[in-house]
């Protein structure tokens, strides 16, 4: 196979060697049940502690605050649930318009059957307004869900003052840091945050473990039932060497901060100012804002992003677009939508996420073959002479009205 250049990273990353050999000894010997009351298995409790250690010292957090779950799409739903079982009484939440998913999905069904939810709108840069927040909420609002950082632009959020207002109003305060985790700075302790999310396979942990945060104290009702795992708080027997890899995932994210913030953060500014420069009608989108230090989203005017995406495979080059081809029409990505994106831009974004694996001269592999995928996109994009994105969408399906 050829060389992978991996710039994909908010998507998954790869397992840390350290993390896989961590797991090692739970595929063999170390296989009983944490459960059992016989030595064999019981024995392996010491590692489920010492990963909520871990997993506790990177958020600023105690061990028994941390929950073990599947993935950060559980964590949310678990969230979300339990705050609407813990005050039954309570009709509404508030969470973004920009939210992934795994958050939005759960508000929109709820929505659908008969709760109110407030869908806090955001900026031309992707930022929320607090005063939106402090206006929307109410008596009767059980939970403010809100990302730390966006996945698509990584956006910063100001949630310790949002938990805050949040708190002030009677209300639980949930985040989801699938993104932010390992690569901001995290110290809950001091904050209002009653409940965050977080995923493995985001942080160089596998795919299929995650975990949320429950802040001493705060009400709470289990989503996942059966037996006393987790304190009662999540049934079903503990995913051994899954919870062992995130809790190295986590210490080597914790040691890792910094680089995240220096090394992580030069190399994605070189890719970012380099297709800049490289590269005429391109913006940043979330550019004005505090962002995530491995992310950028950049829009290239006149090209279809799924196009440009096929392009860089072929040349084995990993990234993600803001936007899916699906049933023959393409929307751009509700983020951009949110964040009132032209059409012509929001069509051909790309976003790039990078990690401590990657290097300078991966960087420089990009910027030398970015430029011309983009110059022969152009030349036979039906869009680049100006004409206005109508009449066809993008995927090159002529529209029949």
């Amino acid at each position: 196979m050829e060389k992978v250049y991996y710039f994909d990273n908010n998507a998954t990353s790869r397992v840390a060697p350290e993390v896989a050999k961590e797991m090692e000894p739970f595929w063999g010997e170390l296989y009983g049940n944490p459960s059992s009351m016989h030595f064999f298995g019981g024995g392996n409790q010491k590692y489920l502690d010492l990963a909520r250690e871990r997993v506790a010292r990177l958020l600023g957090a105690s061990p028994e605050e941390i929950i073990f779950t599947s993935c950060g799409t559980e964590s949310d739903s678990t969230a979300l649930w339990s705050a609407l079982r813990a005050f039954p009484e309570k009709k509404h939440i508030i969470t973004t318009k920009v939210e992934h998913p795994a958050v939005l999905s759960v508000a929109k069904y709820l929505e659908s059957q008969g709760l109110r939810v407030t869908y806090l709108p955001v900026d031309a840069v992707g930022q929320i307004d607090l005063g939106d927040l402090k206006a929307a909420l109410t008596a009767d609002t059980a939970l403010v869900s809100i990302m730390w950082a966006n996945n698509e632009t990584g956006v910063i959020f100001p949630v310790e003052e949002a938990a805050r207002l949040a708190h002030a109003k009677g209300a639980l305060f949930h985040t989801d840091a699938v993104q932010a985790a390992g690569k901001l700075p995290i110290n809950l302790a001091g904050t209002k945050i009653d409940m965050l999310s977080l995923s493995g396979h985001k942080l160089h942990a596998p795919k299929g473990i995650g975990a949320l945060y429950l802040r001493k104290g705060a009400r709470f009702a289990p989503f996942m039932m059966g037996g006393h795992q987790e304190r009662g708080r999540r049934a079903g027997t503990e995913n051994v060497p899954y919870i062992a890899g995130l809790g190295k995932a986590a210490e080597l994210a914790a040691a890792n901060i910094e680089k995240e913030n220096t090394y992580v953060k030069d190399l994605r500014d070189r890719l970012e100012n380099g297709l800049l420069s490289a590269v005429k009608n391109t913006r940043v989108n979330g550019g004005g804002a505090s962002r995530l230090p491995n992310t950028t989203n950049i829009s290239f005017e006149y090209v279809e992003g799924e196009s440009i995406l096929l392009m860089l495979s072929e040349k084995g080059i990993c990234a993600s677009s803001g936007s899916a081809c699906t049933s023959g029409s393409l929307e751009p990505s509700h983020v951009l939508m949110s964040m009132a994106v032209p059409q012509t831009y929001a069509h051909g974004s790309i976003r790039f996420s990078l990690s401590v694996y990657n290097t300078a001269q991966e960087v420089d592999h990009i910027l030398r073959e970015f430029p011309p995928v983009i110059e022969k996109l152009r030349a036979i994009s039906p869009f680049a002479d100006g004409k206005p994105l109508f009449g066809m969408d993008s995927c090159g399906t002529p529209h029949h009205h």
